[in-house]
């Protein structure tokens, strides 16, 4: 397997989706991809370990990509080797109406990782620069003092939420969350293929709603939204990552390498060091302990 440069899918310059590609040429088989994402996987579940014990940090790991880009098998594969107690998944839907009495980011405030852990959002607060924008409609059920109609929204509004999530994200890395982001990059004939594998696999079959055919059509409006959001929305402490994802088992090996890359950056997360009282009578304890 070759070796995976972070900084090649990072986004630090406006880009255009269209011509980023959605397959990484790699010459290595089902079996070799699998076995270099196991040996990623088990540094990772090492790195969440001593993550665990110093405390400090939390990881935000977000994951937005079009149906069918493999969020859901990518979070399974990834993170299978992680201790249970340090990782929390997300995946937030429609808003309820608790989550509407309530500004858009309130409950991606709520979701936030406890230091020590992960949280994974499937899907994340973009969701609020994609499908309400795509879908205008939707945005009249938060309420906004004085939108009461899809006329009323002002032409910066969607700056002023650029603004806003850039805010938050700053924030959030300045108090001990460390960001990724990652994009999964899918065509939309590797879409069409897999939307049409869901119709013929009976295990398969469930996950499909005649949204999915709704929403491809608006496949050109999504990708426009999303090119918008990544580009102003990519920064230092918070960067997007476009990661190709014809492919699902490379894109997996992708976004646990880059994990790993960048948190091996952070060499002051390491185990706490024994309470004094410890470390002054561990003979003592470790007698008493032989001795039964």
């Amino acid at each position: 397997m070759q070796k995976i440069n972070p900084q090649s899918f990072i986004v630090k310059e406006p880009v255009q989706l269209n011509k980023v590609p959605t397959r990484l040429e790699e010459e290595a088989d089902k079996e070799e991809k699998k076995k270099a994402l196991n040996e990623v996987g088990k540094k990772l579940s090492k790195m969440q370990d001593t993550l665990y014990a110093h405390n400090r940090y939390g990881v935000l790991v977000c994951l937005q990509g079009m149906d069918t880009s493999g969020k859901d098998s990518l979070i399974r594969e990834v993170f299978s080797h992680f201790n249970p107690r340090g990782v929390v998944v997300h995946s937030f839907k429609t808003p309820s109406h608790r989550e509407l009495q309530h500004d858009y980011l309130w409950r991606h405030y709520l979701a936030l990782p406890e230091k020590g852990k992960y949280s994974i959002f499937n899907r994340s607060h973009y969701e609020n620069l994609l499908v309400t924008r795509v879908n205008q409609q939707f945005l009249l059920n938060e309420r906004i003092p004085g939108i009461q109609k899809v006329e009323d929204i002002p032409e910066d509004f969607w700056e002023q939420r650029y603004d806003q999530i850039n805010n938050f994200e700053k924030h959030i890395s300045q108090n001990g969350t460390i960001i990724f982001k990652f994009f999964l990059h899918l065509s939309k004939e590797e879409q069409r293929r897999r939307l049409l594998r869901r119709l013929d696999k009976k295990e398969k079959i469930w996950k499909f709603t005649p949204s999915d055919i709704s929403e491809r059509e608006l496949w050109d409006d999504y990708q426009l939204c999303y090119q918008k959001a990544i580009n102003n929305t990519s920064s230092p402490h918070a960067p997007w990552y476009l990661i190709p994802a014809d492919d699902k088992r490379m894109a997996r090996y992708i976004v646990a390498q880059i994990i790993h890359e960048e948190m091996s950056k952070y060499t002051d997360i390491q185990e706490p060091a024994p309470a004094k009282a410890v470390q002054d009578n561990l003979e003592e304890y470790r007698r008493k302990l032989i001795e039964g």
